[in-house]
């Protein structure tokens, strides 16, 4: 059994998209979030209102993602990945909406850092030297 610390962040995307393929069908518009620990992808998921209601109705539409859109969504999030910096934990978030028959993905790359980390892995005399300056 292969583990996910030993696939590219790239192939776990692919893997994120694999998985939420039918919910993308169903939907025109949303937010598609993958949290990242250690460069291996942890929770992920799709935030969206798929619920439509106007005049005191709700309407079911089952228009969604066609798998052109979906392919050029994946494509477009895997390409983000290359402004993916120096980080290993953190959470990128792709909103997502249908324009004329054409999708429109905005990349959100969020880097997550904890301080607790950063105390062991430095010397506590770097921290003193910075504290003189201060």
């Amino acid at each position: 059994m292969i583990k996910i610390d030993q696939l590219s962040l790239a192939r776990q995307m692919d893997i994120v998209f694999k998985e939420v393929e039918q919910e993308l069908a169903g939907l025109t518009a949303g937010t598609l979030f993958v949290q990242i620990r250690n460069n291996a992808v942890g929770k992920f998921g799709i935030r969206h209102n798929p619920i439509a209601g106007r005049n005191g109705q709700f309407t079911f539409t089952e228009e969604g993602l066609s798998a052109v859109h979906q392919l050029s969504f994946r494509n477009m999030a895997i390409e983000s990945l290359k402004y993916k910096h120096h980080w290993t934990h953190g959470e990128i978030t792709y909103d997502f909406m249908v324009r004329q028959g054409i999708i429109v993905v905005d990349a959100i790359l969020e880097s997550n850092y904890n301080m607790a980390n950063l105390m062991i892995r430095y010397p506590r005399q770097t921290y003193h030297e910075v504290s003189s300056d201060l």
